[in-house]
């Protein structure tokens, strides 16, 4: 293998404009008529509580909310952090042609795959998906870095990337269960499992990710009991065709150039030392189809390959009958991107997407995580109604007198109407809490609480709890047609007795311990 990148131009400037691009597209792909993604709240909540450790996820994320609150807390700086770990994506997709002998041309090529993708999609949102494709695409420029210079260095810097995407999302071990066999089947495998370096990287990411590890073991392992209810609620709906297919819709305007890096690695001698990288994508994609993964687990699989496939598409047009295409192909990535961009951003107000909910059946979007078809994308029905409810939840409080508002529990079916009311009532309501998600180890003391301003998707108390309230209220429900919420009342209950104190004290014990 080389021991250095070859030494045509960087093109720096071209990469510093597409870096700009990229960003100022956050701003350009919603709609004002939507709201920050239900998961977003309880993201930018777990700031509010910071941890080694979340039932949900690994701590990162709660890192950066902090960042975000330090900022303002603004929805500019919710949307930056989730494009800007993009905008890395793409600096280290180019930087990787560059180390695999393409030019100015292949960059450009996987530069527009990248930017023109479903990735945009993902860092769209502030989740931890997008730092988790970097973290992917990190390690294997790390490796390929360390292949081709056996410095230490680059070894340690695959460690330090594979602890922090742990600290990120678990997700990143199986970019590790893909790509040891298909080292050990290598060339290379005497280069990577007959040195220090590599059992130095796998102790510094150990020793990185350590702290989460501790936080889990004496959590009595809440992932296992997340990732259960995760395969029990949602990953029983996932079908293998639905998973394949969004491989396929994932790069839909450049998966040309996956299908010329397979081709490629198979094909050109000079790619010929890189042929573990295929192998590691379908030994991980096999990974993700026994489990029946969600289709986005597997999006960091293709920054790199994008690369190998720009470098070999290069090669073809290098000189020959084919050199015609190549001004001709970054016109396809733009002209296939108007499709992707209809259907997988909420560009439009929600009844104008509604009108053309065709479009979405056909590609099977309106299928939710219960398996059903509604009139709207699950994601996009997640970004509606959080206003209306948080507005009408503070106006219930408001209700109450003075002497019973420091004593009032706000109580809420699930995690994504607990963090929007967090969010969006900014100190107008005392935080809300729920049996649902981290909210369990973040409750006051209930002996103190005298009211509650009830958020339920159930129609408030049933008839045996309600006998335990001096009045109940049933006061107001969300009414945003095509919100996911829609139909989520707001209750207000006064007076309640010790009885139904000490049932929810219980049921918080109940599902600590459960986790």
């Amino acid at each position: 293998m080389p021991s250095s990148p070859p030494k045509s131009p960087f093109y720096g400037g071209w990469l510093l404009g597409l870096a700009a691009l990229r960003l100022a597209a956050q701003s350009l792909l919603i709609h004002p008529a939507y709201q920050l993604h239900r998961d977003e709240y309880l993201h930018l909540d777990q700031a509010n509580h910071l941890a080694w450790g979340y039932i949900s996820l690994p701590p990162l994320t709660s890192w950066v909310a902090w960042l975000v609150q330090a900022l303002g807390g603004g929805e500019y700086w919710v949307h930056f952090f989730p494009a800007f770990f993009g905008v890395l994506t793409l600096v280290l997709v180019w930087a990787l042609v560059h180390e695999l002998g393409g030019g100015f041309y292949a960059k450009l090529l996987a530069a527009g795959a990248v930017l023109l993708s479903a990735l945009l999609r993902i860092n769209l949102l502030f989740q931890p998906n997008s730092f988790d494709v970097l973290a992917w695409t990190a390690a294997t420029y790390c490796l390929v870095r360390y292949l081709h210079t056996t410095r230490l260095a680059w070894m340690l810097a695959l460690g330090a990337v594979l602890g922090l995407g742990m600290l990120n999302k678990y997700n990143v071990v199986f970019w590790a269960a893909g790509m040891l066999p298909a080292l050990l089947l290598s060339e290379h495998r005497q280069r990577v499992f007959g040195r220090r370096a590599t059992y130095l990287a796998a102790g510094l990411a150990l020793l990185i990710f350590l702290p989460n590890l501790l936080w889990q073991v004496q959590h009595h392992f809440p992932v296992v009991w997340h990732m259960q209810e995760l395969k029990r609620t949602q990953l029983v709906n996932v079908e293998a065709s639905d998973f394949l297919k969004s491989q396929l819709l994932f790069f839909l305007n450049s998966f040309w150039l996956l299908v010329a890096a397979g081709v490629g690695l198979a094909r050109w001698p000079a790619l010929r030392p890189y042929r573990f990288l295929g192998w590691s994508v379908l030994l991980t994609l096999a990974i993700f189809l026994g489990l029946h993964a969600k289709d986005y687990y597997a999006i960091g699989l293709y920054p790199p390959l994008l690369a190998v496939g720009a470098v070999y598409m290069e090669h073809l047009l290098r000189a020959g009958r084919w050199r015609y295409l190549r001004p001709v192909l970054p016109l396809v990535q733009l002209l296939l991107i108007v499709p992707m961009l209809r259907v997988g951003f909420p560009l439009q107000p929600p009844a104008a997407l509604q009108a053309r909910a065709a479009d979405f059946e056909a590609l099977g979007l309106l299928r939710w995580e219960d398996g059903q078809n509604h009139p709207l994308p699950q994601d996009f029905a997640d970004m509606l109604g959080w206003r209306e409810m948080t507005d009408k939840a503070v106006a219930a409080y408001q209700l109450l007198p003075d002497s019973l508002r420091a004593h009032t529990l706000v109580l809420c079916d699930n995690y994504g109407q607990t963090g929007a009311l967090n969010y969006y009532s900014r100190g107008r309501l005392p935080l809300a809490v729920s049996f649902n998600a981290d909210y369990v180890y973040w409750f006051p003391d209930l002996s103190t609480i005298r009211a509650f301003v009830l958020v339920t998707e159930d129609g408030g108390p049933d008839k045996e709890d309600e006998q335990h309230f001096q009045r109940v209220q049933r006061l107001t429900t969300v009414e945003e047609p095509l919100a996911r919420e829609h139909g989520t009342q707001i209750n207000l209950l006064t007076g309640p007795d010790q009885a139904i104190i000490q049932k929810l004290k219980l049921r918080l014990q109940d599902r600590q311990q459960l986790r």
